[in-house]
């Protein structure tokens, strides 16, 4: 009798011979997706001209974190002693990294639409040094939307660090902040790669087009739109849930409404709560003003102006039957009089 014991089956080679079954299957599945080639070219990228990668923006995130929060992100501790050497260097590889995905993503277009060379490496660096000098102002205003969270939320704490490390709102706001300096230097591709980027990790989803003044906080923040031409003052609060986007377009909008504004403007200091959803190009919050939970909003309002919605009639259905339903309203008028009633029967009591 053999010593050896069975090999368990999921610890055995695959026997691709007993697949011999698959390959009609797909041989045949390969010819008609190559079959679909010229008629749904516009799907596919066959080409040595490389397209710009998420991978590649993930690492440009990460690189712009550590030079706008020194010593957060970082995958060392920063000292005084080190920080002027990790922030050349961290310099060095974001400007490097920066400069050879603005000249992918320009030569991609310019092979996908038949462009005249616009030399794309030359325009890679210089556009990437443009945005390097950007960064001490971008560090200054992403200075101001810490200090706004802090300000807004009791949550926050007592120091930067939990806004920092912890808030989606606030990297969400980075990461669109960045791509909008690539985005107003006509950089294709690329932006919105980034706040996809961003959008995918938070649920925040803001365009690289939009215009953001400084002291911005969008506090929660998940399922928050803001459009591509939407213009944001100073000092604006929005919560979770909130869109400010374009109203019904046609169907030929996508070419027929290309750098026309299409979603709103929010002046200075106005908060949006959860939910509401302002929309149109025409539409302008004027500053100061409050928009209140689920307001639906298609018209302008002047500035301190407070707009809300009237309380909805609520209706509480017990458990037992529904012929026992009673609006908010009266059942809390109903355990008011009980309550009431105790408090009669309790002194009555008192008093004998």
């Amino acid at each position: 009798m053999s010593s050896s014991k069975k090999q368990p089956i999921c610890l055995q080679q695959p026997n691709l011979e007993q697949h011999h079954d698959a390959a009609p299957v797909l041989n045949s599945t390969v010819k008609k997706l190559l079959g679909l080639r010229k008629r749904l070219s516009p799907l596919e990228h066959v080409s040595q001209v490389a397209t710009p990668s998420f991978v590649a923006a993930k690492d440009l995130i990460k690189l712009s974190q550590q030079l706008l929060f020194p010593g957060y992100f970082s995958p060392r501790p920063v000292t005084e002693l080190n920080i002027n050497h990790h922030t050349g260097q961290i310099l060095y590889v974001f400007y490097e990294q920066l400069s050879r995905e603005i000249a992918i993503a320009i030569r991609h277009d310019c092979r996908r639409y038949n462009y005249d060379c616009t030399d794309c490496q030359e325009r890679g660096r210089d556009i990437a040094l443009e945005v390097v000098e950007r960064l001490p102002a971008l560090r200054e205003i992403m200075a101001t939307d810490v200090a706004a969270a802090m300000e807004g939320d009791p949550a926050a704490g007592d120091h930067a660090d939990q806004v920092i490390f912890c808030y989606p709102g606030l990297f969400a706001t980075m990461v669109q902040r960045l791509a909008h300096e690539l985005y107003i230097r006509k950089v294709p591709f690329l932006p919105r790669i980034l706040t996809e980027y961003a959008h995918g990790k938070t649920g925040i989803d803001i365009h690289p087009g939009a215009e953001i003044g400084p002291s911005f906080f969008i506090d929660h923040g998940t399922g928050v739109v803001i459009g591509e031409t939407t213009h944001i003052g100073a000092g604006v609060r929005i919560y979770q849930g909130v869109t400010l986007g374009a109203l019904s377009l046609p169907r030929d909008a996508g070419v027929r409404l290309q750098g026309h504004k299409r979603h709103p403007t929010l002046e200075d200091c106005v908060i949006v709560y959860a939910g509401a959803t302002i929309l149109g190009g025409d539409t302008v919050i004027g500053a100061g003003s409050v928009i209140g939970g689920n307001v639906w909003l298609t018209e302008s309002v002047p500035p301190g102006t407070k707009v809300l919605i009237k309380n909805p009639e609520l209706v509480l259905i017990n458990g037992h039957s529904k012929s026992g339903a009673k609006t908010g309203k009266s059942r809390g008028a109903q355990a008011k009089a009980s309550a009431q009633t105790e408090v009669k029967q309790g002194r009555s009591r008192k008093r004998t």
